[in-house]
């Protein structure tokens, strides 16, 4: 006899975030050395909280950075398991495109060990997983039709 995976749906919210330094594009991203990765920041909503509020609220705690949203970029959708407790997870991640407004990466919580502006292209390079690349390539779609002083 065989037991059926349960199949949880969890959602959660980030950000890409970006400047213009030089007349050129910077992406903040998070990371972490053992192994080795590259992320955008996002996380799971507190109760009663919206995508938007959610995505807020996890780009400031992850990165230190204070941000506003400037558009909606897209949504992902990836699955992964814990074998040990018979799950699979179908997780959905909502990304809005958001430029700084304050704070310092400096103060980043300890959900990560590193916290660090990359020009576009190194960001790219640098990402862990394709779909984080896909949403940095949409943000950039975004960026470039906008104007900017």
């Amino acid at each position: 006899m065989s037991l059926k995976n349960k199949i949880e749906r969890p959602i959660s919210a980030g950000g890409v975030v970006y400047r213009i330094e030089n007349q050129q594009v910077q992406i903040l991203l998070c990371g972490q050395s053992d192994p080795s990765s590259w992320v955008l920041p996002k996380g799971t909503p507190d109760p009663g909280e919206t995508m938007e509020e959610t995505a807020l609220r996890e780009v400031q705690e992850e990165t230190g950075i204070q941000v506003i949203i400037q558009s909606y970029v897209d949504k992902i959708r990836y699955w992964f398991s814990d074998d040990s407790e018979n799950i699979s997870f179908h997780k959905t991640v909502h990304y809005y495109l958001m430029m700084p407004v304050g704070g310092s990466i400096s103060l980043h919580d300890h959900e990560f060990e590193k916290v660090e502006w990359f020009p576009v292209q190194a960001a790219l390079k640098s990402m862990t997983y394709d779909n984080d690349r896909q949403i940095i390539k949409k943000g950039l779609h975004i960026i470039k039709a906008t104007p900017h002083p």
